[in-house]
């Protein structure tokens, strides 16, 4: 059987077919070519068009098919991974109300700490595994407040996978794991939280129907089929944000095991069996895709927003005329430490783990007759693996030691100079493995359909491409203490 999985980024819409009996990829295609753009209509705010999304995803899939290296017709399941924290609302006839509120925006961080506050923060913790912090539920909770009309017409809220699962197959579900990454979910009752309900005031019919992650969410409708030549009722059996699918993809699923990724954004997700959470909540838990009210199985996650972006953004402002591997060429020809450029990543939107404080990003130490293009390049790359660190260090404060971390191998993983910074600064190896969100999502579907006896059948060819060990932590340990006491003194102005 071949199984579609797509992978709904910020930057891109990323699709893969996968043969389930070999795991691998059969073709792949990515749309648009160009980093989608992220609107941003005031400083904070980060929105994009969900129609946007669904129109991407039809162009990739055809792409995919104009390959020729396999039949469309023997597609026999589709799973779908997404941007997390995502804000989608449609009327009751499936129409978008309004773009979406992506996982970036920062414009709910207040509302969503008062929630905090009044909710009680050791009731909260100790349920939602989190604040209410700037997350869906409080996104929704903005529009309720801002944009009563809008709001007034809402039939269904939905995470951005929900939405292209509805436009494939016509019907609105969710899954545990995605309403606990919107801060809906109570883990002690196991149901949806009365609590955020109450206090909100949503009434409980926004929640689609929730449903097991691994299990039919809908059949193709017969004019999406047609229009991208599938098979008319193959069902979507699989959906999860893309950081737990992340992990499903590098095979982390249990407790333990732990996975990385450095997009536009930076994570370090590891999976635990206890209902834990940071008291700060600058890491947070959520299920993961294999949680069970009989087994638990959390995911928890640091997220940055400011790595991947930073990179981007020094590629269109700087190396306009570079690529990325020849900025990572001229990077690597400078020294550990960039004669003592330091920058501070942290110019995405508030950073959950900097208390949801919008720090910006910040450049130290630049001397105008010594830094070129190549030392900022460095630093951008040295900066964003330290930020890792200060992340990581926040996880062990919590109980989570890693071995070893598994990494795709992909953005700014590909780059020699950011992998050996980021095992230097960490103190932890890394296994690099040729997967990506697209591949996970499908053999999610796989799982999700029972092509596979389990999980772990689905990675029964799973192999290293590469292991990266520190062999230089004594050259970073003095530099990222450095960057730290300058992150430590930004962040006690704010």
């Amino acid at each position: 059987m071949l199984l579609l999985g797509i992978d709904i980024g910020t930057s891109s819409i990323k699709v893969s077919v996968v043969d389930s009996e070999t795991q691998k990829s059969v073709a792949s295609a990515q749309y648009p070519d160009k980093e989608t753009a992220i609107i941003s209509n005031k400083p904070g705010w980060a929105e994009q068009s969900p129609d946007m999304w669904w129109e991407h995803a039809q162009q990739a899939i055809l792409r995919a098919n104009a390959s020729g290296k396999y039949s469309p017709k023997d597609i026999g399941a589709v799973g779908i991974a997404y941007q997390m924290h995502g804000l989608v609302v449609v009327d009751k006839d499936q129409q978008v109300l309004r773009d979406s509120i992506i996982w970036c925006d920062s414009r709910a961080v207040e509302i969503g700490n008062e929630a905090f506050e009044k909710i009680g923060q050791e009731r909260s913790l100790s349920h939602l595994l989190n604040s209410p912090g700037n997350f869906t539920a409080s996104k929704l909770a903005w529009i309720k407040a801002n944009e009563p009309e809008t709001f007034s017409k809402i039939h269904r809220l939905m995470l951005p996978g929900d939405f292209i699962s509805m436009k494939l197959t016509g019907e609105i579900t969710t899954s545990t794991s995605a309403l606990s990454e919107g801060v809906f979910w109570d883990f002690k009752s196991d149901n949806v939280s009365e609590d955020i309900l109450k206090y909100f005031g949503f009434e409980k019919e926004l929640i689609p129907e929730v449903r097991p992650l691994f299990s039919p969410h809908g059949e193709l409708k017969s004019e999406v089929a047609e229009a991208l030549s599938l098979k008319a009722g193959i069902p979507v059996t699989y959906k999860s944000g893309d950081q737990p699918n992340n992990a499903l993809s590098l095979n982390v699923l249990q407790p333990g095991e732990v996975a990385a990724t450095a997009g536009t954004s930076g994570v370090i997700y590891g999976v635990s069996d206890q209902l834990t959470y940071d008291p700060q909540s600058r890491v947070n838990t959520f299920a993961h895709v294999n949680y069970a009210g009989d087994k638990k199985r959390l995911g928890v996650l640091l997220c940055i927003n400011g790595t991947g972006i930073l990179n981007s953004w020094a590629k269109h402002n700087i190396g306009t005329e570079e690529t990325y591997p020849s900025m990572n060429m001229a990077a690597q020809k400078v020294k550990v430490g960039s004669n003592g450029l330091r920058i501070l990543p942290f110019g995405n939107g508030a950073e959950r783990m900097l208390n949801n404080k919008i720090v910006g990003a910040h450049f130290h130490n630049i001397d105008l007759n010594l830094h070129t293009k190549a030392h900022i390049f460095r630093a951008v790359q040295e900066g964003i693996a330290f930020a890792f660190r200060y992340g990581l260090d926040i996880m062990r404060e919590n109980g989570m030691e890693p071995k070893v971390i598994r990494a795709g191998n992909a953005n700014l993983f590909q780059s020699e100079l950011f992998a050996e910074a980021f095992v230097n600064a960490t103190h932890v190896p890394v296994e690099l493995y040729q997967n990506d969100g697209s591949v996970g999502a499908a053999l999610g579907a796989g799982i999700g359909v029972k092509a596979f006896a389990s999980a772990n059948e689905a990675f029964n060819n799973f192999q290293p491409v590469k292991l990266i060990e520190p062999k230089a932590i004594d050259q970073y340990e003095p530099i990222y203490q450095e960057w730290k006491e300058l992150l430590l003194k930004q962040l006690d102005r704010k």
